[in-house]
């Protein structure tokens, strides 16, 4: 099928990077449609700006600049239960949630391609920089050219056989050469800064959200012979290797205290120096679980690469499988404060094969 004959429904956020996808398929002969997925409303931010309306009025006006069909598909409840419940469980039970990636797996390629499926779409497309790449008619997912921007990462969680319907127009890009062309292209986006943070929050503060739904309790900050240092607020609102924040005066002009531990029955806030050698910051053995393969899934023991986290650069790690969808994984070089509930991603090469969360 040719792209001619292809009808392609887009992600737009309103920024330049999914304003270009669509502009680049549009050039390489797509039937193109815009939608910008609402999954936040001005009412559930009492304490602050919501992030969307601007969005939705940028995404409706690259696409007019573009002479495309835009619409705005309401998918507030799915996300509330798919994405926002996740991370509040997930804080809640001292864990570090990833809604962003989860937001990947659920909304824009779970709930958001049904939708465009169900709507007579072949395919639908959005502005992650990352490689679609068929080989022996599999697809599979690279890094994007741009490393700097480079977002596989954040797909890692992607179900199987859902990419076969997703193109990645900016996988091959760097950032500079999509700004010219939105430049050169007249869309009124073209200089709109990159969005930072949580997906949804927009400049809400994480620990501002979570007030709203996580109810304080607080209890003793100690070190980790057990002496009392303080007192926290809540243990979601701190996570592994936190250096600011913490409420906890150093006692050394050179040190200073970051958190190590978060013990959830006795409700103590762990933190030590990060030069002591008895806190287990740096750690190489982790169990992870809940693994997911973009492929085939790996049963054997075998050398790969991962990354530990968002923009930390790939390591060489051993994988070994065990059972019920958990693995070990062995990094070559200790890695620091990978708190429960985080994602890494496995990759061979450039090449993602899935990824799962620290146990």
């Amino acid at each position: 099928m040719t792209g001619e004959s292809q009808k392609v429904l887009v992600g737009l956020s309103g920024g330049v990077d999914s304003s270009v996808a669509a502009l680049l398929l549009q050039r390489q002969g797509y039937d193109v449609s815009g939608v910008y997925l609402r999954t936040w409303m001005q009412e559930d931010f009492p304490w602050g700006d919501c992030p969307s309306a601007q969005d939705v009025e940028d995404a409706g006006k690259a696409a007019d600049a573009m002479g495309i069909p835009f619409e705005v598909v309401n998918l507030i409840d799915e996300y509330r239960e798919k994405v926002v419940e996740y991370m509040i469980q997930g804080y809640s039970k001292g864990r570090t949630p990833n809604p962003d990636v989860m937001c990947n797996r659920e909304i824009k390629f779970g709930v958001f391609l049904d939708y465009a499926l169900r709507a007579g779409f072949d395919k639908v497309a959005t502005g992650h920089y990352c490689r679609r790449v068929e080989e022996d008619g599999a697809v599979q997912l690279w890094e994007g050219a741009d490393k700097n921007k480079d977002q596989s990462y954040f797909l890692a969680l992607v179900r199987a056989g859902r990419l076969d319907r997703v193109l990645f127009p900016l996988g091959g890009m760097q950032k500079a050469e999509v700004r010219t062309e939105a430049e050169n292209r007249g869309l009124p986006n073209a200089a709109r800064k990159d969005s930072q943070g949580i997906c949804f929050l927009g400049k809400v503060k994480v620990n501002e959200f979570l007030r709203e739904f996580i109810p304080d309790c607080p209890g003793e900050i100690v070190d980790v012979k057990g002496t009392k240092l303080g007192r926290h607020l809540g243990l979601h609102r701190y996570t592994i290797g936190q250096r600011k924040g913490i409420g906890v005066p150093s006692n050394s002009d050179d040190e200073h205290f970051v958190v190590v531990a978060k013990r959830a029955r006795s409700n103590e806030l762990v933190v030590a120096f990060e030069s002591a050698q008895e806190h287990g910051l740096y750690e190489r053995r982790f169990l992870v679980e809940d693994l997911n393969f973009l492929g085939d899934p790996i049963f054997e023991e075998r050398e790969l690469l991962a990354k530990p986290r968002y923009r930390d650069p790939s390591q060489a790690i051993l994988f070994k499988p065990q059972v019920n969808g958990t693995a070990e994984i062995v990094f070559d070089e200790p890695q620091r404060a990978l708190a429960s509930g985080q994602m890494i991603a496995l990759y061979e090469g450039e090449k993602l094969l899935g990824g799962g969360f620290y146990s």
